[in-house]
């Protein structure tokens, strides 16, 4: 198995949730912006499993790997509600862009963070550019949809004040929940 071979797996072992992406090209383009911040430090399965989702806050106990996937699993469950209720009423929102921007909203914070005698910190880069930035960044080089972009940039606080998308929506509060309710 080549090297992308085994990170394409490790990334598809970390995110089952990749599969809720319908449409096979978005996909490809979501794990490539996974792989290529794994490889910026060389981020091993471990260290992505034991790394908190933020720094922010001393002595989480939420995992970057789980606080991700938390998230994409809220925001469809969420589209999924207003489905149900909502229908035809419903403002639409894209599954594939909403599963694809979830699961890039954080992958900037692997540019982000550094680990230093075993404990994860903010990297002098990441002391310069936020995730939402070096995030936006990866999925330009990636060409991923200006929607899903527009996600990455909008959900945290450099999204203040910003006409949000449907989706950018719905993640940045689910984004909010998970964050308000582990720390």
């Amino acid at each position: 198995m080549s090297a992308n071979e085994e990170l394409k797996s490790l990334v598809m072992g970390l995110f089952p949730e990749m599969d809720l992406i319908k449409d096979e090209e978005l996909k490809e383009k979501t794990i490539a912006c996974w792989i290529e911040a794994i490889e910026f430090r060389g981020w091993t399965e471990e260290l992505l499993r034991n790394i908190p989702f933020t720094l922010l806050v001393k002595n989480v106990k939420i995992g970057f790997i789980d606080h991700v996937r938390a998230c994409v699993r809220m925001s469809v469950a969420c589209d999924e509600v207003l489905d149900e209720i909502h229908g035809k009423n419903k403002t639409p929102v894209n599954r594939n862009y909403l599963v694809s921007g979830a699961l890039l909203a954080d992958v900037g914070k692997l540019l982000e963070f550094e680990i230093i005698d075993g404990k994860p910190n903010k990297s002098d880069y990441g002391k310069h550019i936020r995730h939402p930035f070096s995030g936006v960044g990866l999925a330009f080089k990636h060409k991923l949809p200006s929607e899903v972009m527009h996600m990455i940039a909008t959900h945290s606080k450099e999204g203040a004040g910003e006409k949000r998308l449907p989706e950018s929506i719905i993640f940045h509060h689910t984004d909010f929940i998970d964050f308000d309710l582990v720390c």
